[in-house]
């Protein structure tokens, strides 16, 4: 009796074991984008982006591995980045995600999802026709090139479809010969392919996600391979983004630094100030001077300008200070008291201008 209460417990316990472990989480899939399983949908995409240039097999030719270890980092980003999928992933693991299939088509996920690819920028030479390159304006702001940013973009894109019947075409041809009457033939040259399947123009709704990188420059490119005008024989072209810097009501943007102007008083002018200003991620920056500020006076910070384009370095911040003076008029004692305190001598040089003489 008591061997067989054993063997109940031991099996309840079994039991429970197997529960517990069916019911842990699978975790795999974060491990290899390396990001923690509460991650947002945003640290996953950046997450994919940065491994997705470490990893590329363009990148890593020397390591024979590289293209499972990219194929294996796009599978995880696939299911991830779906909602859907990562809620049935995280509930029971890659069982319940195994049968979707990756929507890339073949080729490079990073190309049509990123807009970017590694290797010979012509490709070598291409035998099959491609499409037209269309290349579209993508105004962005100065804190999105400052912070980087997602950005989705829908359009609509033309794309071949299958539809019935037979496509002329001139792959094949052929001399026919028709009899117009008694003694009378005509040679003519048709058409004969049924080869070519037929064809029709379609709109369909694509939707892209540009990345705006920390830094990128006005008027940077970013290319999406396949994306562009389609070919009836032939292959898609690509689709060129350039980023369009927006004014900004602060800020000027002059390579990697920033400038701004700042109008203080003439009270702070003459006996100093402290001030702060708010950057394009929202800090502030302190600026403060003891000193006399005169109207023009510039100041740098360093570190404080734009990131650098794939570095870790920041440009420089130039503040230059206009002086407000006072509109009201000065009484004939203020006048005199103003005197006192400058000490200064009546200047009586001509200034015009002019300089070198």
């Amino acid at each position: 009796m008591k061997f067989l209460n054993y063997y109940f417990l031991l099996l309840s316990f079994t039991s429970l074991l197997d529960f517990v472990v069916s019911r842990t989480p699978e975790t795999r899939f974060y491990k290899i984008l390396e990001v923690d399983p509460d991650a947002s949908q945003e640290d996953i995409k950046k997450a994919y982006r940065r491994l997705a240039r470490k990893l590329h097999p363009d990148k890593n030719r020397d390591n024979p591995e590289a293209t499972a270890e990219f194929a294996e980092l796009h599978k995880a980003y696939e299911v991830l980045n779906d909602p859907e999928k990562r809620k049935r992933y995280n509930s029971c693991g890659e069982a319940c995600v195994k049968d979707d299939k990756a929507g890339g088509g073949g080729g490079d996920p990073l190309s049509s999802f990123f807009g970017f690819h590694f290797g010979d920028e012509d490709g070598g030479q291409r035998e099959t026709p491609r499409g037209g390159t269309i290349t579209m304006d993508v105004y962005v702001t100065l804190e999105e090139l400052y912070n980087g940013n997602f950005i989705e973009i829908t359009r609509n894109k033309l794309i071949m479809k299958p539809t019935s019947g037979t496509r002329k075409c001139n792959c094949r041809q052929e001399m026919t010969t028709r009899q117009l009457g008694p003694g009378r033939f005509q040679m003519i040259q048709q058409t004969v392919c049924d080869e070519c399947p037929n064809v029709m123009r379609q709109e369909e709704e694509r939707t892209l996600e540009l990345e705006v990188e920390q830094g990128m420059a006005d008027g940077h490119k970013i290319k999406f391979n396949g994306e562009g005008e389609s070919h009836i024989d032939g292959d898609p072209g690509d689709l060129i983004m350039q980023l369009k810097t927006l004014p900004h009501p602060v800020f000027e943007r002059r390579g990697d630094d920033l400038y701004t102007n700042v109008t203080i008083s003439l009270q702070d002018a003459l006996t100093g100030f402290s001030l702060e200003i708010e950057h394009l991620d929202g800090k502030k920056v302190k600026v403060s001077r003891d000193k006399v500020t005169w109207p023009g006076a510039r100041i740098r910070k360093k570190n404080e300008g734009m990131p650098v384009y794939n570095s870790n370095k920041h440009g420089t911040l130039y503040i230059t200070f206009d002086v407000e003076f006072p509109k009201a008029d000065l009484s004939e004692e203020d006048k005199e008291g103003i005197k006192r305190i400058l000490k200064q001598q009546p200047v009586n040089n001509v200034y015009n201008g002019l300089r070198g003489f």
